[in-house]
């Protein structure tokens, strides 16, 4: 609890100082808090030059930024997420210190001088790196290690947004990718400190300043459900089109990488140029268009250049995040399409800025697969209650969408592009890239349904396993009873609880023989007993047993008795048909204790 205080304070003061930084540099290079308020004017110390500035304000950004990040920290480019995630899945929270002062500054840069991204990859990563050398610093364990980036990452996120719940959400869903009450508190800990650090510099105010809206037909859901479908295509494109650009900026430099910045921003000029309205996050240009001030035809031209903006400026090696032009991007979908279905039913429709507000939602659960912190994020900017039936409508539909076009998210995407999958082995690790086959020991000797409570026990006590599995009375698999539920079975009232095991039998994670071992790990770290059951994916049968022992034989295989290696229950037994079915005993007797 004290470290998740300090992590959330740390983080709170890291994205004062790092909002500071983007408005002094948007100053220096642009003469403005934020350029995208007055998009097409000058440069107030440089009228001569006109909007003609931004030319070279990308360009002079880069030269600052490029070496920089190339010298002292190379993951500090891109959006910054996707790095938090490697390092919390298989470098068990490790990150270098020196992030959070690097990718301070580039990120802020990057956005100060035009870069069309936004602040909260910067700021997640910046709050994950602090948590880490808080961890390294105390010598906390490895899981600890992981829970303090997470309480980073929600802590960044709670003091940028002034949105602590879905700083918490976001930590959860896609950092630590699971949820338990000892990582919930401990997010909520360090979003709430955060929260009050960031209210007692920026107010307590929402980052964005939105008009209230209200769902004044039933009709509308529908019209709703369908701007989920079209957000989930929009969302999923917006992420391969995200890499197709920086696959093209890759292939089309051959200069120096520190130099690449530079040399892009020139284009990036070109673009803000003739789009003013990209520079910088673009929060201006977003909260007017949900109050209706631009036409159907220039929002999707918004959405359009949003897309190359932000792809262009990751591309040429800037430092940002795609939450804010996620939501930039559904803005700019939902109130076109708001207008759009309002002009062919106006008296159903509703008001155009209502879908603009579903459609921001909509399209970062698209991109990004977090239909939780989608929905806690959008609350909390509104505060309206009425907006959240068709907003989580719209965010459920687009994430099962997308679920159907991409196997990734914008996030994992970027992982998986250099070889990376967060739920395989890490690269070089010893234990993960083995067939569940290959590891697995013989199937235990499975307990009838009918089994006492008492027998059960016994039999559990000698078995050597945390569980055993639980046949009926024709031998089908029901199961796995454990240790734990027959001990607290055995501590309630006499007939409280039934005494047969077959009312305790729940079936566990599902392990089948073809899984590699890297997946059924983390199946089996969760899982209550000492092992699973493995099924036979044909038929969903147990033909083995797989547990932690069995895992860690692939490093040091023990000796047979007569010189050659000990084979495991896959080695005798090479195919699942070839495996020993799940059958249950003559009797329910004990096994032999060993020795």
């Amino acid at each position: 609890m004290a470290l998740a205080v300090l992590v959330g304070a740390g983080a709170g003061a890291g994205s004062i100082v790092f909002r500071w930084c983007i408005t002094a540099f948007t100053r220096f290079f642009s003469g403005h808090a934020d350029y995208a308020a007055a998009p097409g004017s000058g440069h107030p110390q440089l009228p001569w030059l006109g909007p003609c500035f931004v030319l070279v304000a990308p360009v002079l950004g880069g030269l600052l930024y490029g070496p920089l990040v190339q010298r002292f920290a190379k993951e500090a480019r891109g959006h910054g997420v996707p790095e938090v995630m490697l390092a919390v899945a298989q470098r068990g929270g490790r990150i270098s210190p020196k992030v959070a002062v690097v990718k301070t500054l580039a990120s802020a840069l990057t956005i100060g001088s035009g870069g069309s991204v936004g602040r909260e990859g910067p700021i997640v990563q910046i709050g994950a790196a602090l948590g880490s050398t808080l961890g390294r610093v105390t010598r906390a364990g490895e899981g600890r290690m992981k829970l303090l980036v997470a309480c980073g990452a929600a802590a960044g996120i709670s003091a940028t947004f002034n949105a602590p719940l879905a700083g918490v959400f976001f930590a959860m869903e896609l950092i630590l990718g699971t949820f338990s009450a000892e990582a919930f508190g401990a997010a909520v800990l360090a979003s709430v400190t955060a929260s009050v650090i960031g209210r007692a510099a920026f107010g307590d105010v929402a980052f964005l300043d939105l008009p209230d809206f209200h769902v004044e037909h039933l009709a509308q859901y529908g019209l709703f459900a369908l701007l989920g479908v079209v957000a989930a295509v929009v969302g999923v494109g917006f992420a391969r089109f995200l890499y197709l650009v920086e696959d093209a900026c890759g292939w089309l430099w051959r200069g120096p990488e520190w130099l690449r910045p530079a040399a892009g921003g020139l284009v990036l000029g070109v673009l803000l140029l003739a789009l003013p309205e990209m520079y910088g996050v673009g929060y201006p240009v977003l909260e007017k268009a949900t109050e209706g001030q631009y036409a159907a035809g220039f929002l999707l031209l918004l959405l359009a250049g949003k897309m190359l903006a932000t792809s262009l400026t990751i591309g040429i090696g800037g430092s940002g995040g795609v939450f804010a032009p996620s939501l930039f991007i559904g803005a700019m979908l939902g109130t076109a399409y708001g207008t759009g279905v309002h002009t062919l039913l106006p008296t159903t429709a509703g008001a155009a800025g209502a879908y603009a507000l579903v459609g921001m939602g909509a399209v970062f659960a698209g991109a990004a697969r977090a239909p939780i912190t989608a929905v806690v994020m959008l609350f909390e900017l509104t505060g309206e209650y009425s907006i959240i039936l068709p907003m989580m409508l719209a965010i459920v539909l687009s994430t099962a969408v997308s679920h159907l076009l991409s196997a990734d998210t914008v996030y994992t995407l970027k992982l998986r592009r250099r070889g990376i999958d967060l739920k395989g082995p890490a690269h070089g690790a010893l234990i993960g890239g083995q067939r569940v086959a290959d590891v697995m020991e013989h199937l235990p000797s499975p307990l009838p349904a009918a089994t006492d409570l008492t027998a059960a026990a016994n039999l559990l006590s000698l078995s050597g396993h945390g569980g055993l599995p639980v046949v009926d009375e024709g031998g089908a698999y029901l199961g796995v009873v454990t240790a734990q539920a027959v001990a607290e079975a055995l501590a309630e009232e006499p007939g409280a609880v039934p005494g047969r095991v077959g009312s305790l039998a729940e079936p566990p994670p599902s392990v089948t023989t073809d899984q590699a071992l890297s997946q059924a790990v983390h199946s089996l770290v969760s899982a209550p007993s000492a092992g699973l059951p493995v099924l036979d994916p044909a038929n969903g049968e147990p033909v083995g047993w797989l547990s932690p022992r069995g895992a860690l034989r692939v490093v040091h295989p023990s000796p047979a008795p007569h010189g050659g290696v000990r084979r495991t229950g896959a080695d005798r037994s090479s195919s699942p048909a070839d495996a020993v079915p799940c059958r249950p005993p003559a009797a329910p007797t004990a096994p032999r204790p060993p020795g």
